[in-house]
C-alpha cells in the first residue's frame, strides 16, 4: 500500500494535501491510517494493508481481512467465489471457510463479536 508521500508524488500534489484526504478518509471510517504513521495506510474496509489472521482467497489472487466478516466481504465483492483461512481464537484449530455462488459453506463454524457492532469505531484496529 503506498504511502501518503508515494502517492503525492505520483500525483504531482503537496503531500500536504495526500495527508489531509487521508484524515478526511479516516475521520469518515472509509480508511484508517497506521496508529504509528499516519502517513501509511492500515485498513480500507474490507481489506488490510498488514497480514491478519484472516487469508483470503479469491479471483486468483490473495488479500487480507481486517475480520472474518471483513474477510467474507472480500470474497462476495470479488464476484462470491472464494476462500478464508484463520484459526480458532480459543483453541488455535485451523478453519477453513469456503464461499461457493456467495453463499457460505457448511463449516460447523460459529462466529462470535465480543464488541458490539456499535461500538466498533471506538478502537477499530482491536475491533
Amino acid at each position: 500500500m503506498p504511502t501518503a508521500g508515494e502517492i503525492a508524488a505520483e500525483l504531482d500534489l503537496p503531500i500536504a494535501m495526500v495527508q489531509e484526504a487521508y484524515a478526511k478518509l479516516g475521520e469518515a471510517h472509509v480508511f484508517v491510517c497506521d496508529p504509528d504513521d499516519p502517513s501509511r495506510l492500515r485498513m480500507a474496509s474490507p481489506f488490510s494493508a498488514v497480514p491478519t489472521a484472516f487469508r483470503v482467497s479469491a479471483r486468483g489472487g490473495s488479500y487480507y481481512g481486517n475480520c472474518v466478516w471483513d474477510a467474507l466481504g472480500i470474497v462476495s465483492l470479488l464476484g462470491g467465489e472464494g476462500s478464508v483461512e484463520t484459526s480458532c481464537p480459543d483453541c488455535s484449530k485451523a478453519l477453513s471457510l469456503r464461499v461457493t455462488g456467495g453463499k457460505l459453506a457448511e463449516s460447523g463454524s460459529v462466529v462470535h463479536f465480543s464488541v458490539p457492532a456499535r461500538r466498533w469505531w471506538d478502537d477499530i484496529v482491536f475491533t
